[in-house]
């Protein structure tokens, strides 16, 4: 009776990978439909509608928005009118070739978007570009 215990083998656990891999993949899958997503715009504007836009975003560039009010965002901090000038020298001594894209309210005083536009120009930025929808 001793020996028939003895030849009996103890079976190698096994560890069953196929479920594990399901659950894995429904928990990144989880994890990924769950994430919140960074949007680059902080203000609450309405973007003019320009029936010719081309694509006007860019992935490395310079984001200047401006409110209704007329109060400006340099890459979303406020800044005050004063202070662009020296922020656009800034960029300017990185690159000439930095895109600018300014995104103004709808309703935005055209007073503001041209000043923007025009500290731009001084700076020597010409690649600047009007977000629109």
């Amino acid at each position: 009776m001793s020996s028939g215990l003895r030849n009996r083998r103890r079976r190698r656990p096994e560890l069953p990978l196929v479920p594990l891999i399901d659950v894995l993949v429904m928990l990144v899958l989880f994890a990924f439909v769950s994430m919140r997503f960074a949007t680059t715009q902080t203000l609450n504007i309405t973007l003019p509608k320009v029936e010719t836009a081309g694509k006007n975003q860019f992935s490395n560039g310079v984001l200047i928005q401006v409110n209704k009010s007329g109060e400006i965002l340099f890459n979303n901090k406020p800044v005050a009118e004063h202070e662009l000038p020296a922020l656009l020298q800034q960029v300017k001594d990185v690159s000439r070739d930095v895109p600018v894209l300014i995104s103004a309210d709808e309703n935005t005083p055209l007073k503001t978007v041209t000043f923007v536009m025009d500290e731009c120009r001084k700076a020597g930025l010409n690649k600047f570009s009007l977000q629109s929808r």
